[in-house]
């Protein structure tokens, strides 16, 4: 789910009702010790928390018209046996033609999606999600389970622009720590700074037996696919990613050849392979000694049952959790009105692993258009 600017407890009753206990044993690790449950989210409030969440208003990618808090809403439904609040986001797809406007005005391929006001690093991340339903709606997809066109998804997401004059794109900056000209960006002396991990993205050119599981680190990205057929029943499933980080020890640093700044260690030295450190800060160890904080794996589950990983160019900088519903080009045509996307509980643990990097990527998702449509003026 890319955001570039130019491109940009009674939860777990839920579960044990969705997925048996055993289900959910069968792979996944124990807690580690020190695991902290951060977020505990079952919408048993009627509401959506601003003090927890966001609904951003924004276009991005080619093909759609952004998403819309419009969108976004809770509601109730019978879920074994038992009537619970859920949360609801609405894809509208090539046949909309309701009062929901996206950018530019335009009505259709307008999803919706909500975001963490918290960022988090390192932990488990747990989400109950169901994609469409198992009966057939007026206006909605010919498969109810397959909303063809529409990119259900569950992410992190964490980004920060850093510029520099564009002559001197090619250097280091005291002024500007943070830049790093081996990650120039668009030839304007611009860096982008990215931690996202997706777990998953359904629904690429309308398959959704198979999902996306992809990794973003600044300027590296990590596509992989596994097949998540169980999950596309029109029923409620609970998706799983443990996310860890780690210190990874670099030779040959010297004190001279980084910069300090929020806390952390910035490489300032073109000496220093990009390769070893791919604009990860570093971690101090002593007089010349220095570690990287790096990203070590994500490991993801559905149902409780592995499904996929991901080893590589995995970020270790805190991002928000997102959930929700778009429908960028890639996902295909979406000949339909409406679909809907609809999650329950939601919780996070934190575990604090040593490469966590916190405190650097701190903003919003901006939005980039109106409520009428028009786009932003900056």
């Amino acid at each position: 789910m890319k955001h570039s600017i130019l491109n940009p407890c009674p939860g777990l009753l839920l579960m044990v009702v969705i997925t048996s206990s055993a289900a959910l044993a069968r792979d996944l690790p124990p807690l580690p010790t020190g695991a902290k449950l951060v977020l505990e989210e079952d919408w048993s409030e009627g509401r959506i928390d601003p003090a927890r969440w966001y609904l951003p208003r924004k276009k991005w990618g080619q093909g759609n018209h952004g998403v819309s808090p419009e969108n976004v809403r809770i509601e109730r439904e019978m879920i074994a046996g038992k009537e619970r609040h859920i949360l609801v986001c609405q894809a509208n797809g090539d046949l909309y033609d309701g009062p929901v406007i996206g950018y530019e005005g335009r009505r259709t391929r307008v999803g919706g999606i909500v975001v963490t006001r918290g960022f988090f690093a390192s932990g488990r991340y747990e989400v109950v999600m169901k994609i469409g339903g198992v009966e057939p709606r007026d206006g909605g997809p010919a498969d109810p389970m397959r909303p063809k066109g529409a990119v259900p998804a569950v992410w992190t997401y964490g980004y920060r622009y850093v510029t520099v004059t564009k002559e001197g794109m090619d250097s280091f900056h005291a002024g500007e720590p943070l830049y790093n000209p081996h990650l120039k960006a668009y030839g304007v002396g611009a860096n982008e700074y990215w931690s996202e991990l997706d777990f998953p993205e359904f629904g690429k050119g309308g398959d959704f037996d198979k999902a996306l599981y992809n990794t973003f680190l600044q300027n590296k990205h990590q596509p992989r696919t596994f097949e998540v057929k169980p999950m596309i029943d029109g029923r409620y499933h609970t998706l799983t990613t443990e996310w860890r980080t780690k210190l990874v020890p670099i030779e040959g640093v010297s004190d001279s050849q980084v910069v300090e700044k929020d806390g952390y260690h910035w490489v300032h030295d073109r000496a220093v392979p990009f390769d070893q450190y791919l604009g990860n800060p570093l971690k101090r160890l002593g007089k010349d000694r220095y570690a990287v904080h790096a990203g070590d794996r994500a490991v993801h589950y559905l149902d409780g049952v592995k499904v996929a990983e991901n080893p590589t160019f995995v970020p270790s900088m805190a991002a928000q959790l997102n959930l929700g519903v778009w429908l960028p080009g890639w996902g295909g045509p979406a000949p339909w009105k409406q679909s809907t996307v609809s999650f329950g509980p939601v919780r996070i643990w934190q575990y604090f692993d040593p490469g966590d990097v916190r405190g650097i990527l701190i903003h919003d998702i901006d939005d980039t258009f109106e409520a009428d449509g028009a786009p932003l003026k900056k």
